[in-house]
């Protein structure tokens, strides 16, 4: 059931899981889980990836989770592995909107908060000239501190100590502007990457496909289109998967997101419940398969 499509209103939405807030985790996520994938969960014995991924939510308690999904404190994990060469340029992280320096930013730059996910409280300037900087001030101010809900019940977005401000490079895609660039979304269990997935197109009609580490494309559907062709094996995959070992090695599973701009590896974020694990793999077996992989 795609319940988006039932209340399109993403406020009303909001504020119905608000009413819930009552409802415990576990009795939330079993209502939850029934309605999109329109099955129940196997607590007892769970055996798909999906499951786990409720699973993880309720029972995975590792404090550093907190940091590793903070926007900005997120930088210190990756920089203590010794990866800080593949962090975005900073260019600020504030309090209160009020600080950022508009006068010397360049022309194009992303805003983000820290706590924020879905994409939901981000402004991509690609004009500076072309900004309202009063409006985006006083829309960026009320994001702090402000996160309507939980709605998927994840642990980890729960001990983010503070809601900031980050201002970045803006990431391009020099050959296609219009699409946006394509975003490496490697899955690890226990320090092992095991799948590549490639989102392309984003902004232009959000195509996303699924490789094994040998870049053969697999017929794995999920709840965007495909690419009609391969999408060409990056150079420096080997790379990439380098970087996704170092940065999993302490979860039993995460999700890499990576960057590869121009041969450059940066990084995107760390994604400990992909989808919320609300997700209907087609076929369904991927979703029994990914589970075998996932020990909690």
């Amino acid at each position: 059931m795609n319940y988006k499509k039932i209340i399109k209103s993403s406020k009303l939405r909001f504020l119905i899981l608000r009413l819930l807030l009552f409802i415990p985790d576990k009795m939330m996520i079993s209502i939850q889980y029934y309605i999109k994938l329109g099955r129940a969960i196997n607590w007892k014995n769970p055996q798909r990836y999906t499951e786990k991924i409720q699973k993880y939510k309720l029972v995975y308690r590792n404090e550093i989770l907190g940091q590793c999904v903070d926007k900005y404190e997120v930088r210190k994990y990756i920089s203590g592995k010794g990866l800080g060469g593949i962090l975005n340029d900073l260019y600020g992280v504030y309090d209160r909107a009020e600080e950022i320096d508009f006068e010397n930013l360049p022309q194009k730059f992303v805003i983000k908060t820290t706590d924020g996910g879905g994409g939901n409280t981000i402004i991509i300037c690609t004009d500076k000239k072309a900004l309202d900087i009063k409006s985006t001030i006083k829309r960026v101010n009320s994001w702090l501190n402000a996160k309507e809900v939980n709605a998927g019940r994840e642990w980890a977005y729960t001990k983010i100590q503070k809601s900031r401000i980050v201002v970045e490079k803006f990431l391009e895609n020099y050959n296609n502007p219009e699409a946006g660039i394509e975003d490496f979304k490697i899955l690890c269990f226990h320090g092992k990457p095991e799948y590549v997935i490639v989102d392309t197109d984003r902004y232009i009609g959000h195509k996303r496909d699924f490789y094994d580490l040998n870049w053969n494309k697999l017929n794995i559907k999920s709840d965007c289109m495909q690419l009609e062709d391969e999408y060409p094996k990056p150079t420096n995959l080997s790379q990439m998967l380098e970087v996704a070992k170092v940065l999993s090695e302490d979860f039993p599973a995460v999700r890499v997101d990576l960057y590869n701009v121009s041969g450059k590896i940066i990084f995107g974020e760390l994604t400990f419940y992909p989808w919320s694990g609300y997700v209907q793999f087609d076929p369904d077996e991927f979703d029994y398969e990914l589970g075998e992989k996932f020990k909690i």
